[in-house]
């Protein structure tokens, strides 16, 4: 589990949240899953994580709390989180040339050093 100091500070707070995806990919790399990016940048949008599995397309949001005391993890996971990731991904799919893959999006949370993966989280905001 990543470690954690009290009166985190911004810096702290990244190096823990790149810890928990570097265990995620992990998590999935143990599953046979492709590890194809970490830390996608489309302008200020960010994708933590991209991994495949024969024709699936994974897009990976990783959450993380020491406690519910602020809710679940997942619940961070906001409407406009989901139309930023789907942009994001829009934009990983054009300039990766990815045309004829099954696409997904899934949340990994973290809960007191406890990982919970949620296949198939939500479905691609397709507004625009």
């Amino acid at each position: 589990m990543p470690s954690s100091r009290k009166g985190s500070s911004q810096e702290d707070r990244l190096k823990i949240g790149r810890e928990y995806e570097e265990l995620a990919a992990q998590f999935f790399s143990d599953r046979n899953y492709t590890i194809l990016q970490r830390n996608y940048h489309a302008g200020h949008k960010e994708i933590d994580l991209i991994v495949q599995k024969g024709n699936v397309v994974v897009f990976v949001e990783v959450k993380s709390a020491k406690s519910q005391s602020m809710g679940h993890p997942a619940e961070r996971v906001t409407k406009e989180k989901i139309a930023n990731l789907t942009r994001a991904a829009q934009q990983y799919l054009i300039e990766n040339k990815i045309t004829d893959a099954d696409l997904r999006f899934d949340v990994v949370t973290f809960l007191g050093g406890k990982i919970e993966h949620y296949p198939g989280a939500f479905a691609a905001d397709e507004r625009d």
